[in-house]
């Protein structure tokens, strides 16, 4: 754990890579574990102002091993940025696969895929960069290849895969207008050479998938197929990354009788914490994952701890922490918790953003982790363990739903690219989190922040378990080799309970023998 940028993913590679080493690492499975790495991060992370290689997502990863040697691996996924396909703040980019693949494919290849240049595209933010930096996308775009080959994608499998991506790429310029004559709405004539660029049949089947009653003003209609132009984008890279997760699986998955007790490691990567100048939803979600998991820590390193010298009767005089179960009432509770007040509203049709703020406003009002929003802009802050972050609320509703048009989805079951219709019927997909997508006919997805639980779901099996943590520290906020700001570092270690974990270990009983250890010695 650590904030956003402190080096959790790149612990986790030394950590898999440590563990494999151990194991003297020369079959081919452990190898495969280690060269996954390439296509999650190129398809999952993204630069942030915090961080340039920054985990849009979270994963857990379970080795399973049978005297000492790694038989099989399996990867969980939760809660992908999907919101970051069409839209990145300043300074931000998009996931690294885009510019992955404008550096790396041929100018055939892009003339096939129906891609121009990457300055035209409203989905791609951020100036392309310098020379080097496109010398190494380039080289990044061939690992991302020789990881789809040794994963076993088959070659027409990676070749719809990227007309998928280029696809969304030009969906993302389509534009719409009123149709003068009737009051409906129009693909502009503008962009109607983007919708042709979408190269795969069902974006170019977008017209206008939005029922506008006769009355809806045009305006607040095209806005409407806007948002759902959107999320049929966010929709079709979330199933290609499910997809992508599925498929590793299949490569990992161990090979031995059901009837063989296996061991196992989990290693839990998370987002970072983290407080951005304009925090939306997903700055929530990720910030409520670190929530649970401090709350975690605190469990094992001090209620565990001091219960147990407790009831051994020592002498011991109690050391305080700052218990953030307050913090994960708010959020948690139900039904009157954040996230269930939150679901509760995206279920009404005529509620709002604004409905939202003011159901939490009343049912918060006077609690110490809660603060509504002071400024002309509709949000709320949350005292967090970590510090006060600022919400905006604009937004909250629609990505809690996270919903596809059902006209929409029909055009992607029937879609000619059999790997869209693949990704839209479940049919052979065992998609990361989402056994939802094999239950018959396609229905209407949880809610986001229910597809959290999956995850809180997660830590509370982690309870059972023998835990060590990894308490990652960021050194500067500048992105910086060999600089470390004192007040930045003693401020984590504040707010993450390390002064009193040091405190508990030095004033605590280290070395813990069984009675047959202690007879014996």
């Amino acid at each position: 754990s650590g904030e956003s940028g402190a080096g959790k993913t790149e612990s986790t590679k030394l950590l898999l890579q440590h563990i494999m080493n151990l194991c003297k690492g020369n079959s081919q499975l452990e190898q495969q574990i280690l060269q996954v790495n390439p296509l999650l991060e190129a398809f999952g992370n993204a630069q942030t102002v915090m961080n340039d290689n920054s985990s849009r997502f979270g994963k857990y990863i379970q080795l399973r091993f049978q005297k000492n040697t790694v038989r099989g691996a399996k990867l969980s996924e939760y809660l992908l940025e999907k919101s970051r396909v069409v839209q990145q703040d300043t300074g931000e980019r998009n996931f690294h696969i885009f510019y992955y693949m404008f550096a790396g494919l041929s100018l055939e290849e892009k003339e096939m895929y129906g891609l121009l240049d990457p300055s035209l595209y409203r989905y791609i933010s951020g100036r392309f960069g310098t020379q080097d930096v496109a010398q190494r996308w380039k080289h990044k775009y061939q690992e991302v290849c020789n990881a789809l080959d040794m994963v076993g994608f088959q070659e027409q499998e990676q070749v719809d895969m990227q007309a998928i991506l280029a696809g969304v790429l030009s969906l993302g310029n389509v534009t719409f207008e009123p149709e003068e004559s009737n009051g409906s709405v129009k693909v502009s004539e503008a962009s109607r050479g983007w919708l042709k660029a979408a190269a795969v049949d069902v974006l170019r089947q977008l017209v206008c998938c939005v029922p506008c009653s006769p009355w809806s003003p045009s305006v607040s209609c095209c806005s409407l197929c806007a948002d759902a132009r959107d999320s049929i984008a966010k929709v079709a890279y979330g199933r290609v990354f499910g997809w992508i997760v599925c498929k590793i699986n299949e490569l990992l998955a161990e090979n031995v009788d059901s009837e063989v007790e296996l061991r196992e490691i989990g290693i839990l990567d998370i987002f970072g914490f983290e407080n951005f100048a304009v925090n939306r939803f997903e700055q929530l979600c990720i910030n409520l994952a670190n929530e649970q998991l401090q709350h975690f820590f605190n469990h094992h390193i001090f209620q565990l701890e001091q219960a147990a010298y407790k009831e051994e009767e020592l002498p011991w005089e109690t050391i305080t922490f700052n218990n953030n179960q307050a913090i994960l009432n708010l959020l948690l509770a139900k039904p009157l918790g954040l996230m269930s007040l939150l679901d509760e509203q995206s279920a009404f049709p005529q509620a709002t953003d604004k409905t939202f703020v003011d159901k939490l406003n009343s049912s918060f009002k006077g609690n110490l982790h809660f603060q509504p929003g002071r400024s002309h802009v509709l949000g709320f802050s949350i005292i967090h363990y970590a510090g006060k972050v600022q919400y905006t609320a604009g937004g909250f509703l629609e990505k809690n739903r996270d919903t596809l048009p059902a006209n929409v989805r029909g055009l992607f079951i029937n879609s000619i690219t059999p790997l869209l219709s693949v990704l839209f019927t479940g049919k052979s997909l065992c998609y990361g989190r989402a056994s939802y997508m094999n239950q018959g006919p396609p229905r209407q997805e949880l809610g986001v922040g229910m597809r959290l639980h999956s995850l809180m779901v997660l830590m509370e099996r982690m309870y059972s378990a023998n835990p060590h943590f990894v308490r990652c520290i960021k050194p500067n906020n500048q992105k910086e080799p060999g600089v470390v700001d004192s007040q930045m570092v003693l401020l984590q270690l504040r707010y993450n309970g390390l002064l009193e974990t040091i405190r508990i270990r030095r004033d605590g009983f280290s070395w813990r023998p069984s009675f047959e250890e202690f007879a014996e010695r």
